[in-house]
């Protein structure tokens, strides 16, 4: 695997354990995400970082696109974050902690577990 891939994957795991040891004592509660506006900061600034590292990752080798299930609505969702941010509602950015990051952890680790 190409050196800043295997950088860019490790990115995206760190970015996600972050996210999750921001809600260690909490454990995913919706009010406590939408009333700290210091977590909703963190949590985005670790979503810029997970979308950016995923678009380096495509642009260099585009068959990660079929590896990273929503890489280019990661991507997507990065640019929101940073040029629409007065449009990115708490309940889009709780939906996608949910439903997708625990996806995305499952194929990061899967691609990072030959190199762990």
């Amino acid at each position: 695997m190409d050196e800043n891939i295997l950088k860019w994957l490790f990115d995206i795991k760190t970015s996600i354990g972050e996210i999750e040891s921001y809600f260690e004592n909490s454990k995913f509660v919706f009010e406590d995400y939408k009333s700290n506006v210091m977590l909703k900061r963190a949590v985005e600034r670790d979503i810029e970082i997970i979308g950016e590292a995923t678009n380096r990752i495509i642009k260099l080798e585009p068959n990660y696109i079929n590896l990273i299930s929503e890489s280019k609505s990661i991507v997507s969702l990065r640019n929101q974050v940073i040029h629409a941010y007065d449009n990115i509602s708490d309940e889009k950015i709780w939906a996608i902690l949910i439903n997708h990051l625990p996806i995305l952890k499952i194929e990061i680790e899967s691609l990072l577990n030959p190199y762990l």
